[in-house]
């Protein structure tokens, strides 16, 4: 039993797109009877009518019609593949698919990534910014070329790069009472209404051992899993809240005012990549961008906080 063939489509197709078999034949770089037969062929294999023929033209029947959008999801598909090989032929990058926890992910990495991307023009990017267990699931089944996921990580085996730990700041409303002070530590957070990250974190629960060795007792009214709601309440006036630098850095300013917060509370994350392959030279060039910037990051952190521990030259 004869089969319906590439070249058959092909005809239907060029015929629905152009609306006359001549400008068909010239799009196919065929004859003309060439095309009138693949669609003679073509319609006795369907055994349908696909045009009508009035005066010297066709007109496709609603049976063309519907049959030409199932036509054209296949050659969209066709039309990717054939993109992707003129992008490996000129050499072009791809797409590096990025998942990156939100503190990252909100302000800081999307502008480095951006500066990445200017330079290297041919290059596509997919961003997800997600928690971190998600970052780490979404590696380990390599929907993601690269992720940079908050420490420790939960899978010993997943290929990692630890980036430089920076460290967490003080969150204030703009016109607190602290922000008279040029930085803070535990004991001036007493009788603070606090706005917390959530029990069961890591990092909760190192800031919380910092307050209770102190014992500094913080009014905890809000708990949440992302920094960006932690600064947007502290912004409200609500309360004070210890936060990650680059969620900070996006909030000074608006409602929000940092300062470094002694002693250091590290902010520690890595960038991860997929166990079943090599990393891909482009997601390495990005870690390593991302990399320089950390610690361009933090020396400007370490600067200020020097500035603030310097002994004052005033009589």
């Amino acid at each position: 039993m004869a089969r319906i063939n590439s070249r058959q489509v092909e005809a239907f197709r060029a015929t629905m797109l152009t609306g006359s078999v001549t400008e068909a034949a010239k799009l196919m770089a065929v004859t003309q009877p060439a095309v009138s037969r693949l669609l003679r062929d073509f319609q006795a294999l369907l055994k349908m009518e696909l045009f009508e023929r009035r005066g010297t033209g066709l007109v496709p029947t609603a049976a063309a019609t519907a049959l030409y959008m199932e036509v054209e999801r296949s050659f969209v598909g066709l039309d990717r593949i054939t993109a992707a090989a003129e992008e490996i032929r000129g050499r072009r990058t791809g797409t590096l698919r990025i998942a990156a926890l939100p503190a990252l992910a909100n302000g800081y990495l999307p502008r480095l990534a951006g500066h990445f991307l200017i330079e290297r023009p041919n290059l596509n990017l997919a961003f997800f910014g997600v928690i971190s267990p998600i970052v780490i699931d979404w590696v380990l089944n390599a929907q993601c070329d690269v992720g940079f996921a908050e420490v420790p990580i939960a899978h010993a085996g997943l290929p990692s790069v630890k980036l430089p730990a920076l460290a967490r700041v003080a969150v204030l409303p703009a016109g607190h009472r602290l922000c008279a002070k040029q930085a803070l530590m535990p004991g001036d957070f007493e009788g603070e209404t606090f706005i917390s990250l959530s029990a069961g974190s890591t990092s909760r629960h190192v800031i919380d051992q910092i307050f209770h060795r102190e014992d500094v007792r913080r009014v905890l009214r809000v708990e949440t899993t992302l920094s960006e709601i932690m600064c947007g309440m502290v912004s409200s006036g609500l309360g004070v809240a210890i936060c990650d630098p680059f969620t900070a850095r996006e909030f000074d300013g608006r409602g929000v005012t940092v300062r470094p917060f002694l002693p250091r509370i590290d902010f520690e994350f890595a960038a991860v990549f997929p166990p079943q392959r090599s990393p891909s030279p482009v997601a390495l060039d990005l870690v390593e961008t991302v990399r320089r910037a950390l610690e361009a990051f933090g020396r400007d952190a370490q600067s200020m906080r020097d500035t603030v521990a310097a002994p004052s030259l005033d009589p």
